[in-house]
């Protein structure tokens, strides 16, 4: 495989983004158990026009302004996962809005969050990462109001998003129904190639794919909340797709079953899962919830760490009557994601999910 590296220019030697973090992407969110420690126990304030808070882990918090209008409000950012400045701009900024497209919302307006360590790091660089972030707002039609910035150890980026929607049209994780097809919109992979990026083992063939799938702006979501049919949508990312799926079931009290081979990954994901390039939080997320799961008998490690992979910018799960899941996905399809698969499928039964073997 050929070595591809993108290096940022200033003075003295040339300073590659990824070794000034510990981590990047979304593999820098803390472990599923980790959050869940620290959210419990503490109580819920009563506002009834908040429809979703942090009861569920849904992508975005819901407050119903009136009878027609919703507002919806997600914040998400992280260390670099690519060398390019621009490129961690545009993926962050993708990542952040993806949220309130999981919800079935529309974006209106973000805010930059920003931490960068000045003295490592040429004001030019800093002004592509804003630079980055700022053409997928133009794209997702929304303006960069304002933000915060401050002088970090790390380099950090990202948004926070306000979108608006019916409350007809909010689409939360948990709810889905049993006899629900699962749809899943994008390859996975990110934490795959972002492991390789940092051993400089990824060639142009495999950056090219990793950045034109994260990205990709998740808007059909806004468009499939319109649909009856579509009955529970979220994004897959830091927690890998099972740790996704598990939050469905448990959200929606059902047993959610994925079928290993339909799920799409990356063109070289396997290669790469198979020559041991996985990040520290596919690791965490299996000890996190492997509990919970159920794998086919001599499933390899390699193949779990691709369903536990952190991902960056991931695509969205829907889950959908089965009836109408054809349709959904020719739309999914059409709509530029041609990657988008039916992965899986939603039973009665205990919260929890279930992986099968074969066609």
């Amino acid at each position: 495989m050929n070595v591809q590296s993108v290096s940022l220019t200033g003075s003295g030697e040339p300073v590659r983004l990824t070794e000034l973090a510990h981590g990047g992407g979304c593999g820098c969110k803390l472990a599923p158990s980790v959050l869940q420690e620290l959210l419990g126990g503490q109580a819920e304030t009563p506002f009834a026009q908040l429809l979703v808070g942090t009861e569920t882990g849904d992508d975005a918090a819901v407050w119903q302004v009136d009878d027609k209008t919703c507002v919806v409000a997600t914040t998400d950012f992280f260390m670099p996962m690519v060398d390019d400045p621009r490129d961690f701009g545009r993926i962050a900024a993708t990542n952040a809005i993806s949220d309130i497209y999981a919800m079935g919302a529309t974006p209106i307006m973000a805010l930059a969050i920003l931490g960068m360590p000045l003295a490592k790091l040429p004001v030019d660089s800093v002004r592509e990462i804003l630079a980055g972030g700022r053409a997928v707002c133009l794209e997702a039609g929304i303006p960069i109001a304002g933000g915060h910035s401050i002088d970090a150890p790390e380099p950090i980026y990202g948004l926070a998003v306000i979108g608006i929607c019916s409350p007809e049209q909010v689409r939360r994780n948990k709810s889905a129904q049993p006899g629900d097809a699962l749809i899943l919109t994008k390859g996975i992979g990110v934490g795959i190639y972002s492991a390789a990026i940092k051993k400089s083992r990824l060639d142009r063939a495999g950056y090219d794919e990793m950045i034109a799938s994260t990205t990709k702006l998740n808007r059909i979501g806004s468009e499939l909340s319109k649909l009856p049919h579509v009955h529970a949508i979220t994004d897959v990312t830091g927690f890998g797709l099972l740790g996704h799926s598990l939050e469905m079931a448990r959200g929606s009290n059902l047993t959610i079953r994925l079928k290993d081979q339909d799920v799409p990954f990356f063109q070289q994901a396997e290669a790469l899962a198979r020559e041991g390039f996985i990040t520290g939080a596919s690791i965490r997320n299996w000890a996190s919830y492997g509990d919970s799961v159920s794998l086919p008998d001599g499933l390899p490690d390699w193949r779990r760490n691709l369903l536990t992979d952190p991902q960056t910018s991931g695509g969205l799960l829907i889950a959908c009557a089965d009836g109408q899941a054809k349709d959904v996905l020719l739309a999914v399809q059409s709509a530029g994601f041609p990657r988008a698969s039916i992965v899986g499928s939603v039973h009665a039964g205990a919260p929890r999910v279930e992986v099968i073997a074969g066609p």
